[in-house]
């Protein structure tokens, strides 16, 4: 149990890679704060998993671009369980259109979850983990914000998450020496937001990828229990690579 009696806040929960970490984060002891925005039917769905395998959870619902909603997040995280030990900035958004198909809005949007939410929900969470002298803040980036070529086809995407990684490194730096802050850049990875239906794509994909498979949801909420337990109290600021090798040449 790395995370005995530990509180943490995983935000978009309801699917995908966040469903994959609280549950982990669960299996481990963890009292987990279910984040969702429009699934509630999938966060519900969760929340009934954790609680039939003796786990403890609660639903949150909010947008984490808006700060009311991420200060209720909070609230509500603090009135249940009285601490907050670990927060997984997971929530974003993905428009995979060409640039020239790309609105402003599309550029809005993505920017606001992906980039100012991580930034609203880490600076919220800071002051109760700094009291506490300790935390974990866990970013959930990509390889595309780390500049590998075939990683980089959408320029909002790759632009929000290059902007988290950077913003993983400051928040490491103002935050220490008690709360860690690291980002789990995961390759490609199988989810609804990234789904691979093309086979020529998959193809190309694992031939770039010296594991020679996609990566699975359970993959990177491995990385994120390594991050979140005590096992990693002397590692901060980094950006670690999910990727099955892919991109390490860069």
């Amino acid at each position: 149990m790395l995370l005995e009696s530990r509180t943490a806040i995983v935000t978009g929960a309801s699917r995908g890679i966040g469903r994959a970490i609280a549950k982990k984060f669960s299996s481990e002891g963890a009292n987990v704060t279910i984040n969702y925005n429009n699934s509630l039917q999938d966060a519900s769905s969760l929340l009934k998993e954790i609680e039939g395998n003796g786990g403890r959870g609660i639903l949150v619902k909010g947008n984490v671009s808006r700060i009311e909603d991420v200060r209720q997040i909070v609230k509500d995280t603090m009135s249940t369980w009285g601490r907050i030990d670990i927060l997984v900035n997971n929530a974003g958004i993905h428009y995979a259109v060409d640039l020239f198909e790309h609105s402003e809005e599309m550029w809005d949007e993505t920017i606001d979850v992906n980039l100012k939410g991580t930034y609203l929900c880490s600076k919220e969470v800071a002051p109760i983990m700094l009291r506490q002298q300790k935390g974990k803040i866990i970013n959930i980036s990509s390889n595309s914000g780390m500049y590998h070529p075939s990683a980089m086809r959408f320029a909002e995407y790759v632009s929000s998450k290059a902007g988290v990684n950077g913003l993983t490194k400051a928040l490491a730096l103002r935050l220490g020496p008690y709360v860690n802050v690291n980002a789990i850049c995961p390759g490609a990875i199988q989810t609804d937001m990234n789904a691979f239906r093309d086979s020529e794509a998959i193809k190309a994909l694992i031939e770039e990828t010296p594991l020679k498979r996609l990566g699975v949801v359970e993959d990177v909420a491995n990385a994120a229990l390594f991050l979140a337990s005590d096992l990693s109290d002397f590692i901060t600021g980094e950006l670690m690579l999910v990727t099955g090798g892919r991109g390490m040449h860069q």
